[in-house]
């Protein structure tokens, strides 16, 4: 069962593809059917499959996050009791609840079996710039 350890640095909020990453670790491994488990291993992040053709995409999704859930020092978050490491920090935390910090994508001949326009991303919610670690397991 092959496990590794990648690290995804980030320049403030957006998506961040690994794709090529991931697929590397797969072809490595030299399995032909197996299931790779992604984790990342922070709380103000989250991991998604998205399209990764059109960059339209990535903005949009960027730009909806950022309406749905604002900075805590935006008058309607003033409900936010969590403010210790910054006004982007309790809401890093409330997209990454509603996002996920694991994906599972099955390898079909030795390949991700991601459909076409697919690719896999770190959604990164704060503002700052982090170094996220993400755990590939393959089983």
């Amino acid at each position: 069962m092959p496990q590794t350890m990648l690290t995804i640095p980030t320049n403030g909020p957006g998506l961040y593809e690994f794709t090529d990453r991931a697929e590397t670790v797969v072809r490595e491994a030299r399995l032909e059917s197996a299931l790779l488990t992604l984790f990342v291993r922070h709380t103000s992040c989250s991991l998604l499959v998205q399209e990764n053709a059109d960059s339209d995409v990535k903005r949009d999704l960027d730009a909806f996050f950022r309406r749905l859930v604002p900075p805590a020092d935006d008058p309607s978050m003033d409900f936010l009791v969590h403010r210790l490491e910054g006004p982007d920090d309790m809401p890093a935390h409330i997209k990454a609840a509603l996002t996920t910090t694991s994906l599972s994508v099955p390898v079909m001949g030795g390949r991700l079996a991601l459909g076409t326009w697919q690719g896999i991303y770190l959604f990164e919610h704060r503002t700052r710039p982090h170094r996220r670690e993400i755990v590939l397991h393959l089983a």
